[in-house]
């Protein structure tokens, strides 16, 4: 976990369907904007060589203060380029909704987040396991994250799987990802809260599904247990520097930690 975030990794590599979608909008954007930016670098040199001091064939009209043609085509490109970015930035943020289910033909695996000081910690409910600073997840298998915080607003992201999301005391976020192939993916929070923050990253880990059952047969025949007396000692604020895995979480952890937050 203290490893230098690697350089390649990142948006530009998506390993999902969220990310892969993320990506198509960050380049269609960008293609957008240089269809504008191109063309005034090379007017602008055009211009600065046309009307150089030395060149006689520069007509210089002083008196000159309107041209509608000019008018029409200054004001619009821009408009234009609006028009397709917010057309684009609309259509893509229903698409990728976070809320919205990714299509399969498996039932998403659920994955509850708690972010503490400074660590994140997963329950799998289904399961009965938990990990902190460690996500392992089955390839090609849609993941349903809801999100939450036990201390102050923190953002979960996964760069290479897409949608980061804020996660708030009191409330649960919904985002759903999909891992395309296995390997190793670095998360992060993207939020500062505190002093601890740098440290909070974790790794997905993306495993072919007879893996993913052997490792869930690893995790519960450990003996460590996520109850109430062992979530106090996680929830102090501190860095994890080692993966931790719980072969077994009591019922309903996950809202007893937003109960908590509002009091209830």
């Amino acid at each position: 976990m203290d490893s230098i975030w690697p350089w390649h990794v990142g948006v530009l590599d998506p390993q999902g369907p969220i990310g892969k979608a993320e990506r198509l909008i960050l380049l269609n954007a960008t293609s957008i904007m240089l269809a504008v930016i191109v063309p005034v670098i090379v007017l602008t040199i055009a211009f600065a060589w046309w009307f150089r001091a030395s060149n006689r064939r520069a007509r210089y009209l002083p008196d000159w203060s309107y041209s509608g043609p000019i008018e029409l085509v200054v004001w619009s490109i821009p408009a234009l380029v609006v028009l397709f970015l917010g057309g684009a930035g609309w259509i893509s943020s229903h698409e990728l909704d976070p809320p919205r289910p990714i299509a399969s033909s498996e039932p998403p695996l659920e994955i509850q987040v708690v972010s503490l000081d400074w660590k994140w910690l997963f329950i799998y409910p289904g399961e009965g396991v938990a990990t902190v600073n460690r996500l392992v997840v089955p390839v090609e298998r849609p993941l349903h994250f809801s999100v939450t915080s036990a201390t102050v607003m923190n953002s979960f992201f996964v760069p290479q799987l897409g949608s980061q999301i804020y996660a708030m005391a009191g409330m649960t976020t919904q985002l759903n990802l999909q891992a395309d192939r296995p390997g190793t993916f670095p998360g992060l929070s993207a939020q500062f809260s505190g002093d601890g923050f740098s440290d909070m990253r974790f790794d997905v880990l993306a495993v072919p599904a007879d893996r993913f059952a052997a490792w869930l047969a690893e995790a519960h025949a450990g003996k460590d247990k996520l109850d109430e007396a062992s979530y106090a000692a996680l929830a102090r604020p501190g860095i994890v520097r080692q993966p931790m895995t719980y072969a077994t979480v009591a019922p309903r952890m996950f809202q007893a930690i937003i109960g908590e937050a509002t009091g209830q």
